[in-house]
């Protein structure tokens, strides 16, 4: 047994049900030796590892996953399960993913990018794909839970889009700062201001007056805020039919139906339709609105590859993800990104008030 004993008043108290602020974790010297299939978190929520130190339990993970699939990983993961500031794909992350980039062996042409993050620049995530894709023959996204938004662009640009069961992307709407200083999709200020423009429009053919609702919401309208939300709209459009036509759909060659090959204009226009549905705030109606993998196939018409096809796949994936849960869980941490070469892990500042000073000036 690799679990230290607890001790005979913990025994005591467990038996007797009696509540702890704060329970004493039992100390084992692995957790992925302790984890159990199904159960992976739960079965490690009460322990902790004799050394204190998980990243050598994340890679040996890591490497188990890497053995089936046979080709590297590289983690992006974000803390999504707490209320934590800078968990957003984010500029000051370029530099850590170009070293972890950097770090693996030149002979390696496959990678595979296990994503997890809330979204955040759309920007950024063009300069990650500008980072994989010269140094890589074949890049593909393993989804263990969310990668919402701009993170849904990034595993747009590889080959395959693995994803767990209970994992899901979101629509790519972007999102700009309304004059109060809130996110707000920015569709949602074109489509109102569409619905002003067509009862304007009725009113004046039928000699009605506008209605002066509306007149008000346009004179409160910020110009330079609806050239962003255009402007925006389109970038990501873009964006995202140009990673479907040039990697998520570049082995489409035949028709599923016919058998006919998939010409390039074909292949082009679908890569629009799906980025024009995908970043459709009207389609969705919310920005965090999960879609699932099932949703992602029968509404959007992407094929989606499932973990449990490949033999031991999911349950890799799993014991992978519950480490990083169990990180995220225990800590203040916000952002991990490792491999087996690299590690860079992020933690939230946390700023704790002065004491109120006593006495005169």
């Amino acid at each position: 047994m690799t679990r230290n004993k607890p001790r005979a008043k913990d025994r005591r108290d467990r038996k007797r049900g009696v509540e702890r602020d704060q329970p004493e974790l039992l100390e084992v010297l692995s957790l992925l030796a302790e984890m159990r299939d199904g159960n992976e978190y739960q079965s490690i929520v009460e322990l902790r590892p004799r050394d204190g130190n998980l990243v050598p339990e994340l890679r040996r993970a890591i490497a188990d996953l890497e053995e089936i699939r046979g080709r590297r990983c590289l983690c992006y993961v974000s803390n999504v399960i707490k209320e934590l500031p800078d968990t957003s794909i984010h500029p000051s992350d370029h530099l850590p993913f170009n070293e972890m980039v950097e770090q693996v062996p030149p002979d390696i042409d496959a990678v595979d990018i296990f994503l997890v993050t809330p979204g955040g620049s759309a920007e950024q995530v063009t300069l990650f794909v500008d980072a994989l894709r010269p140094r890589f023959n074949s890049v593909e996204f393993i989804l263990p839970y969310k990668a919402m938004s701009a993170g849904s662009l990034w595993a747009l640009s590889g080959e395959k889009i693995w994803m767990d069961r209970r994992a899901f992307i979101g629509p790519i709407d972007p999102q700009i700062r309304s004059s109060e200083g809130r996110l707000v999709p920015a569709q949602a200020l074109l489509t109102l201001l569409g619905e002003i423009q067509k009862a304007g429009a009725e009113a004046l053919q039928n000699n009605q007056d506008v209605p002066w609702a509306y007149v008000r919401l346009l004179d409160r309208m910020d110009q330079h805020q609806l050239g962003h939300a255009i402007n925006s709209t389109q970038y990501v459009i873009k964006i995202a039919s140009n990673y479907l036509e040039n990697y998520k759909f570049r082995n489409w060659s035949t028709h599923a139906s016919t058998g006919q090959p998939v010409s390039d204009q074909e292949r082009e226009q679908r890569a629009l339709r799906v980025a024009a549905k995908i970043c459709d705030h009207k389609q969705w109606k919310a920005h965090g609105h999960a879609i699932n993998r099932d949703a992602v196939y029968k509404e959007l018409n992407v094929k989606i590859d499932r973990l449990e096809d490949l033999m031991g796949f999911e349950r890799a994936v799993r014991r992978l993800w519950a480490l990083f849960y169990y990180v995220f869980d225990k800590s203040n941490c916000v952002k991990m990104m490792v491999s087996q070469e690299y590690s860079v892990i992020r933690n939230a500042v946390v700023l704790v008030p002065s004491p109120p000073q006593s006495g005169g000036q």
